[in-house]
């Protein structure tokens, strides 16, 4: 019989339960037995979400209170000696510190490292080896998690990130590659999976990402030793994930490891599975990811069929499992909690309890025929094909705009070099600018009157008024503390993707569709179902406001193209390059507008640039080609004063450094500080000749840095840049921060750049 089952599930609550919990433990107006009673609590609302959808066998372990790779750190006792752990359990305070960083009872030490998830928005905390690194079973959390489920009588399978994916995506505070310490870890892993033997599992899932990444011959050895000695040590079946593309060049490793069932993703990876029903052995069980687990787009249950029957014709159903591409962490809990949405979207999408259906449903297809599903099966179809022909989804002007503008001709004609010489001239601004990334604290107040606007609770000439005043304090205590080039704080947006969603056409809003960004931040992506329209100008008015309450440039904020499709679940019935250059045009359109009004400053965010690169250089050219042209489309025809800034979040710049310069931004802004700024070696090494605002503080931290440590890390930028290229700003946008770690905060920062700019003077520069 072929088996159905998830690779895991959401964890934050279909209400963001757990979110509310654990912000309440932080802020100390929750207990700990609070906060674990709303993990339990969320974990039996996963599992009993599962039975009833009919799934056979049910991950555990796969909920975090933060993360799943801090969880592994957590587990192993890779806790960097900054936090001061005793070396015993690590328990939950200990855990949130590296997480978040840590400021009371003396303590004031900052967060780990924390980057993207491989091409998704979910943000993942890095491992930290320091010499030395030992490791061991520090945590009962999985064999806890496992008796749980078993406890209800349910199939329960332990989740683990898999040690190759551990390592790969971990850093060594010495430099040296993190496959070093491979000999140390792999007992700590034989021995969570003895206990997780002894407890009574069968099965364990350890999660392989990284084998649909391009890997070297010596982490491929790696790979082959690290299962060859997890498989002595433990007489555990083991399942093995590759989410988020296709294995290529790794699946003759793939398919040698010593493991009992392999996934494979069918969404990302399409097109690859003959390949691997080709090279897996006869005893191998193959997992067909073939319900997509990072869009929310209803299953084409007739085409995922006729896949799992053929695979199950060469295969026998007894080896074949019916299973998602990825865990549905990527996506929201339940579309019956949507009352707003129209009747025929709906009918378009599912969501994660949508998707378990769907797997289950397509299992008993497998195993008891097409006729058991025969309802199911009939209103796909019916959906994939009404969708197809809906004259919701298509908008012909928007295409013959695009067939009109010449994608080559797309960005500024002018060089940067040629540029900055007017830009300084106009500008006049200081060596070490400062400035932020655009927005300031969401308070409970600008919360909930906006959400007594939306609620037709307030006018819209009251809103408005708020509004403005919100933006005018901002901009006065800005100008106050000395910030040179000013913010108008985005006190009218809810979200820098869903805000401007709301205004173009083609997009549609759930009110509970949340999905995790990181930690307890929770998204509401925004869905791209149609063709891509500005009906009229979005930011112009309340940024000319902004602008006439000061005599220093206040930027115009807007969010890039790449980054609104990277952030939203997009159609998917036409190249995401169309897309893309369809919400370019419309941004065109509004910094040209901007622009007219007198903003002269305008900043096109685009922290999901590098989220959007493939996994595989191969493919990488393809993607930058459209994505820069995207990029270049929505500042083409600006003046050459006007300064276009742009903003990216975490990443490796390694691989993307070219196709930054080629996006020709005047300045950019980069998270840096977590990295200590070693992330501008690539800006370096590259020689990058535009301007560059590393971020001096962490805003995913509460903890206020010292103005000694801001003038530290831009010192560290000075080593690396020369100093007219350096902007000085913050990590990222503070809209989650509150307006007291704001305030301090960025007066340090500004105090910091003042006395840099004291000792260059003193020096003659």
């Amino acid at each position: 019989m072929a088996q159905s089952t998830l690779l895991g599930y959401p964890r934050l609550g279909p209400h963001r339960e757990l979110k509310f919990a654990t912000e309440r433990y932080w802020r100390q107006e929750g207990s700990l037995s609070d906060l674990l009673k709303t993990g339990l609590q969320m974990r039996e609302y996963n599992r009993d979400t599962q039975k009833q959808a009919g799934i056979d066998m049910f991950p555990c372990n796969d909920f975090s209170f933060y993360d799943q790779m801090l969880d592994m750190s957590a587990l192993l006792g890779v806790v960097p000696s900054r936090y001061g752990w005793a070396g015993n359990k690590v328990d939950l305070d200990t855990y949130f510190a590296m997480a978040r960083g840590a400021q009371h009872s003396g303590a004031d030490v900052p967060a780990c490292e924390m980057t993207k998830w491989f091409d998704t928005n979910y943000h993942y905390i890095v491992p930290e080896f320091e010499t030395g690194q030992v490791f061991k079973c520090c945590s009962n959390k999985p064999v806890d998690a496992f008796q749980e489920m078993r406890a209800t009588g349910a199939a329960a399978r332990p989740v683990l990130v898999g040690p190759m994916t551990y390592l790969l995506l971990g850093k060594s505070r010495d430099g040296s590659s993190p496959l070093g310490y491979l000999d140390a870890l792999l007992p700590a892993y034989v021995e969570v999976l003895k206990k997780l033997e002894e407890a009574g599992a069968a099965w364990v899932q350890l999660d392989e990402p990284c084998l649909v990444t391009d890997l070297d011959i010596h982490q491929k050895e790696a790979y082959e030793k690290a299962y060859a000695a997890l498989r002595a040590g433990s007489k555990l079946k083991f399942f093995v994930t590759t989410p988020f593309g296709r294995l290529d060049d790794n699946l003759a490793l793939a398919a040698s490891l010593p493991i009992d069932a392999l996934h494979i993703d069918l969404v990302a990876g399409e097109g690859q599975m003959n390949d691997v029903l080709a090279a897996v052995p006869e005893s191998m069980i193959l997992a067909l990811g073939v319900v997509d687990g990072r869009n929310i787009w209803r299953n084409n249950m007739e085409k995922s069929l006729q896949k799992l029957e053929y695979a199950a014709k060469q295969l026998g159903n007894h080896r074949v499992w019916v299973t998602t591409s990825c865990s549905l962490l990527h996506v929201p809990y339940d579309l019956d909690a949507e009352i707003k949405l129209g009747a025929q979207l709906k009918s378009w999408m599912a969501f994660a309890k949508q998707k378990a259906e769907e797997v289950a449903a397509l299992a008993c297809a497998l195993n008891e025929g097409r006729q058991k599903i025969y309802g199911a099966l009939v209103c796909s179809t019916q959906a994939t094909e009404g969708r197809k022909l809906s004259k919701l989804i298509h908008e012909p002007s928007v295409g013959e705009r695009l067939r009109e503008q010449p994608l080559s001709a797309a960005g500024r004609a002018t060089p940067f070099a040629e540029r900055r010489k007017l830009q300084v001239a106009t500008y006049k601004l200081p060596l070490f600018p400062t400035t932020t990334i655009g927005s300031f604290p969401q308070t409970e107040e600008v919360r909930k009157n906006r959400a007594s606007w939306r609620a037709q609770k307030m006018t819209d000439a009251a809103y408005d008024a708020f509004v403005r005043d919100q933006i005018a304090a901002c901009v006065k205590w800005q100008d106050e503390i000395g910030l040179d080039v000013l913010v108008h704080g985005e006190f009218e947006r809810n979200d820098m993707v869903e805000f401007f969603g709301e205004k173009l056409h083609g997009f549609a809003f759930t009110e509970n569709g949340w999905v995790q960004s990181y930690g307890t931040r929770g998204v509401k992506p925004p869905i791209i179902y149609g063709d891509v329209l500005r009906p009229e100008p979005m930011t112009v008015d309340l940024a000319r406001y902004a602008q006439s309450l000061s005599a220093k440039p206040v930027k115009g904020m807007l969010t890039g193209p790449v980054t609104i499709l990277q952030w939203s679940f997009v159609r998917d019935d036409q190249p995401r390059s169309v897309t893309a250059h369809q919400i370019a045009l419309s941004l065109q359109d509004e910094v040209l507008d901007l622009e007219s009004a007198g903003i002269s400053i305008i900043q096109i965010d685009e922290p999901a640039f590098r989220e959007g690169l493939p996994l595989r250089r191969k493919e990488h050219q393809a993607y930058f080609d459209w994505a820069i042209q995207a990029f270049r489309m929505a500042s083409t025809g600006v003046k050459d004063e006007t300064q276009i800034h742009t903003h990216m979040c975490y990443s490796d710049f390694n691989n993307i450094i070219t196709a930054i310069k080629d996006l020709d931004a005047d300045v950019i802004s980069i998270e840096t500080s977590r990295s200590q700024m070693e992330l501008l070696d690539a800006f370096v090494t590259f020689k990058y000749p535009n301007e560059i605002g590393p971020g001096v503080y962490d805003i995913h931290s509460p903890r206020v840095p010292p103005e000694d440590e801001i003038l530290s890390l831009i010192e560290k930028a000075c080593q690396r840049l020369e100093p007219w290229q350096i902007w000085i700003n913050p990590d990222c946008g503070l809209k989650t921060r509150d307006w007291p770690e704001v305030k301090a905060s960025l007066s340090c920062m500004v105090s910091a750049a003042r006395h840099l700019r004291e000792r260059y003077a003193a020096k003659g520069a």
